[in-house]
């Protein structure tokens, strides 16, 4: 067929022949594209039900770092990062499968999903990539480091993530040529495989995340569940008591278990009797004021052998207080126009059980911290009240002089008074003010000021820099000349502030 000049027959044979052979082409080809069909299928299920187990794993994990910090919280953190880059990655790849199903009506249909133009547009542009293209390779990149960096370069699954999240060249077994990584795995191919390959892609992370949590936790469960490893716990229903009061809370495992019954518990040096659940229910007197240890052991058996738990802990029996403790966070006066921290406390009294109110201002804020911002007075009152379990009730006041906000200072180049420095410098530095000496952290912004110039006109600046007009007066100053910047208008935290002192800048040139 090569050679010669064909008769019209001859030509309507090979093209038959040429149709033929497509034709086989075709059929075997929606073969291979049922095929990748059911594997994304069955893909798609595996990844489910990994999640659910993995769901499970990192709940696991997390209920054993609720426990037993100390041995299983920071593996919990790694499992928490892992989880976060995994899923992030794992809705990455699922957007963009639906992307390529989009315009599909049949999603199923899979001896349609011959085509190859969708990745080839959205990935490849020419003989680069597409931003899209770029962004895929990027997220790959980055789950492979930011997984890598949690568990360290020297951890047992380095090989595996880096295999399985590799995007390195990829050398043709054919021709020995080396291709770059996408377009080895994505151009040219088939929607159906494509999709697939991105399916098993996610299936890889969820067998990722499966291998490091079962790693996480293996090795610590049979440690956890042994007795020697627990710790008894005081949990006292409040840290400190009154005279007369009793003291009551619980001693539980560091791993409760209510059908842990113990032999015996000594408590003080004395047998006690008073468990419920495999609690011991304390109850006794809180003794004289002062501190009082809690210690003693519970008894387990384990493997027919006795097994000791020992506990400690202590509390402090104080005098019944008559006053209130009030203080305010910075200082002893408050300032109008600004938000002032305010502390109220009571010795023996949970916060969250004290009533503060206030006069001479609003109050706000809640479990022994709060904000005062003090109304057109000259006094304010914080007001506390409490019920302590005695049944007595307790009041106090505490009351706080009412200030505006001091005298601020102009600044340049965050200097006070007066400062040398050039012409040019003063041209295009902003005017600034502050209050060096002031507690509270504040937001002071220039509104306006003047500018004088020896000789010349005083000149309105609005906002922080020089204007036109101020630049003008300011390129006739000399070297020595003493310009003044006064008048300055300003706001700490949105409050106008009465007075701003000037600042003077002595000319160097």
């Amino acid at each position: 067929m090569a050679g010669g000049k064909m008769s019209a027959r001859q030509k309507m044979i090979n093209l038959m022949y040429l149709v033929f052979i497509a034709m086989l082409a075709m059929n075997m080809s929606k073969e291979v594209l049922s095929a990748f069909g059911v594997m994304n299928e069955k893909l798609t299920e595996n990844n489910v039900s990994t999640t659910e187990k993995n769901n499970e794993a990192y709940a696991n994990l997390a209920t054993k770092a609720s426990e037993q910090s100390a041995k299983f919280g920071e593996l919990n953190k790694q499992a928490v990062q892992i989880k976060g880059y995994s899923n992030e990655f794992y809705s990455y790849l699922g957007e963009l499968k639906s992307k390529m199903t989009a315009d599909l009506e049949d999603k199923k249909d899979y001896e349609k999903m011959d085509k190859t133009a969708f990745l080839d547009v959205y990935f490849f542009k020419g003989d680069g990539y597409t931003p899209e293209g770029q962004e895929f390779l990027s997220k790959i990149d980055s789950y492979r480091t930011n997984v890598i960096n949690v568990l360290g370069e020297n951890s047992k699954f380095t090989p595996t993530i880096k295999d399985r999240f590799s995007t390195e060249p990829v050398v043709n077994s054919k021709t020995g040529n080396t291709v770059e990584w996408l377009k080895a795995r994505y151009e040219g191919f088939p929607l159906v495989a494509s999709l697939t390959s991105l399916t098993q892609m996610q299936a890889d992370i969820k067998n990722t995340e499966a291998d490091i949590v079962s790693s996480l936790l293996g090795g610590k469960m049979e440690e956890a569940l042994s007795l020697n490893n627990y710790k008894g716990i005081v949990a006292l229903d409040k840290n400190a008591y009154f005279a007369g009061e009793k003291v009551t809370g619980k001693i539980v495992l560091g791993r409760y278990d209510a059908t842990m019954i113990p032999d015996n518990v000594t408590l003080n040096g004395s047998d006690y009797k008073n468990i419920q659940s495999g609690q011991v229910i304390i109850d006794m007197p809180a003794g004289n004021v002062g501190n009082h240890d809690i210690k003693g052991k519970i008894t387990f058996t384990q493997n027919g052998e006795p097994v000791e738990v020992p506990f400690e802990s202590s509390y402090s029996v104080i005098p019944e207080p008559s006053n209130a403790v009030v203080s305010a966070d910075k200082m002893n006066v408050v300032y109008r126009g600004l938000s002032n921290p305010i502390s109220v406390s009571l010795p023996g009294v949970g916060d969250n059980n004290l009533n503060v109110s206030a006069s001479g201002g609003s109050l706000s804020g809640s479990r022994g911290k709060y904000v005062l911002k003090p109304g057109g007075g000259k006094i304010a009152t914080i007001n506390v009240s409490a019920k302590l379990s005695s049944g007595k009730t307790v009041n106090s006041k505490a009351t706080f002089r009412i200030k505006d906000i001091p005298a601020a200072m102009g600044s340049v180049r965050g200097q006070y008074g007066t400062v040398r420095m050039p012409k040019s410098g003063l041209s295009r530095t902003p005017i600034a003010a502050g209050l060096p000496d002031f507690e509270f952290d504040l937001t002071i912004k220039v509104q306006s000021f003047k500018i004088k110039v020896p000789g010349q006109l005083t000149i309105i600046v609005n906002g922080t820099t020089l204007s036109a007009a101020a630049k003008k007066v300011l390129a006739k100053a000399k070297r020595g000349d003493q310009i003044n910047i006064y008048d300055i208008k300003a706001t700490a935290n949105g409050v106008p502030i009465k007075k701003v002192l000037p600042v003077n800048i002595e000319l160097t040139n």
